[in-house]
């Protein structure tokens, strides 16, 4: 962790998010937790105060630099208020001092949104997780030793991991690769003020999971074969001659020993050529899950992570003025995505300590990105599909909600706006 007591360098994910946060891709993300009963205000308030001493690297505003920016620790207080203005709105306007997080509630559901900088969805995880269970502490006198299993020291929540696990290898190769296939693109009629167009599909975790073993296949596996076929199925011929390539974010976590908070992912992407799609799932999932196979080893995983750290290790880059980086960056990142249709994010199973679980309906997750984006996570038996979009239909996700209802699994869907269709 490079830091003094009162700043912090950008970790390696984080460097590229505020040279990318344009029109609607704010790179903000929401977490919700939805409760079985309605949400108090002045509880809530004492539960974020509280949890935000364990999590000081989350109150930071952010400054630009000479070379790169960098985030300073803050007095600001974070007040909650009730839900009022669209979701995932920006929280980063240059040149003002405000923090880079917000918690908002409406009727039963606690909503947090954070700023890509600060952390990736794992975790912003770690602290929502805390804040609710600190919340229904307070709410229902409950023991107030109980903590979230993925409780760590302040010293490992703000540790930079890119930092600690990097090892020099060819990782800008690595970004240009990933920039280089231009994939099908998802298109559609616009919000005129750009503002996130929310869906969620909820589904049976258990049903999904039978599903999946049905297919002789994983969880994470099948969400993307089906939501390339969905993304097929509202192809034209011509554009098929187009591959679908779906960017799934990994947690690094998973393979390198780290407790932190901050961005520890990295993108592997799944490209698939329309022409094999027989009309039978299994010709998506077979190729997707060796996909996933080759791009989940161990040595493609680390070069993956390098890739991120090499843009921090990279002499030339180093001393480029972060105006010019700025274009540069957003140059790339223009080139990057039209190398990908869309984004798909596991979350995985969300754990709650069990003296709270039943206080809890469930979890939800969303990101929002210039196109769309589909971020998936699980509690008990609550499986959560939480897309987001510029756009003012759900083509692709009504598509995919379809096929799991074909499929034999019950789809409840909920937005916040109307659709036609």
């Amino acid at each position: 962790m490079a830091a003094s007591t009162n700043w912090y360098e950008l970790d390696n994910a984080a460097k590229i998010i505020p040279a990318s946060a344009k029109g609607a891709n704010t790179r903000v993300f929401r977490l919700s937790c939805e409760l079985k009963e309605n949400v108090d205000l002045e509880t809530l308030q004492k539960a974020l105060d509280e949890t935000i001493e364990e999590f000081p690297f989350f109150n930071c505003v952010l400054h630009r630099g000479i070379f790169w920016y960098y985030l300073e620790e803050s007095n600001l207080r974070a007040v909650v208020e009730e839900e009022h203005t669209p979701a995932c709105m920006p929280l980063y306007i240059p040149g003002h001092k405000n923090l880079l997080y917000r918690v908002n509630f409406y009727k039963k559901r606690i909503n947090l949104e954070m700023f890509h900088v600060l952390a990736d969805g794992t975790g912003a995880f770690m602290f929502f997780k805390s804040m609710v269970t600190r919340y229904l502490q307070l709410r229902h006198n409950l023991d107030e030793n109980i903590k979230p299993t993925d409780d760590f020291s302040v010293e490992e929540k703000t540790g930079d991991a890119f930092g600690d696990y990097y090892s020099k290898q060819k990782g800008l190769k690595q970004l240009k690769e990933m920039s280089s296939t231009k994939a099908y693109q998802v298109s559609g009629e616009l919000d005129d003020y750009l503002l996130p167009h929310l869906v969620e599909g909820c589904v049976s975790a258990g049903k999904f999971l039978e599903l999946a073993h049905s297919y002789n296949t994983t969880v994470g596996v099948l969400c993307v074969a089906i939501y390339i076929k969905a993304v097929i199925q509202g192809m034209n011929r011509l554009q098929k001659r187009r591959h679908v390539v779906v960017s799934v974010p990994v947690n690094l976590r998973q393979y390198f020993n780290s407790g932190t908070t901050r961005n520890f992912f990295g993108v592997i992407n799944i490209d698939y050529d329309p022409a094999d799609y027989n009309g039978e799932l299994e010709s998506i999932i077979t190729p997707v899950a060796r996909d996933f196979k080759e791009k989940l080893s161990s040595d493609s995983i680390e070069k993956t992570m390098n890739s991120y750290a090499a843009l921090e290790h990279n002499f030339g880059i180093k001393m480029i003025p972060l105006p010019l980086k700025d274009i540069g960056i957003g140059f790339f990142d223009r080139s990057a995505k039209k190398g990908v249709t869309s984004s798909m994010s596991n979350l995985g199973q969300i754990k709650m300590p069990k003296e709270v679980e039943d206080y809890i309906e469930g979890f939800s997750a969303f990101m929002t990105a210039s196109s769309q984006q589909v971020c998936v996570c699980s509690f008990k038996d609550r499986m959560v599909f939480g897309e987001v979009s510029p756009y003012k239909t759900h083509k692709i996700m009504l598509n995919f909600f379809r096929c799991l209802t074909e499929l034999g699994v019950e789809v409840v869907l909920s937005s916040n706006d109307y659709d036609e269709e």
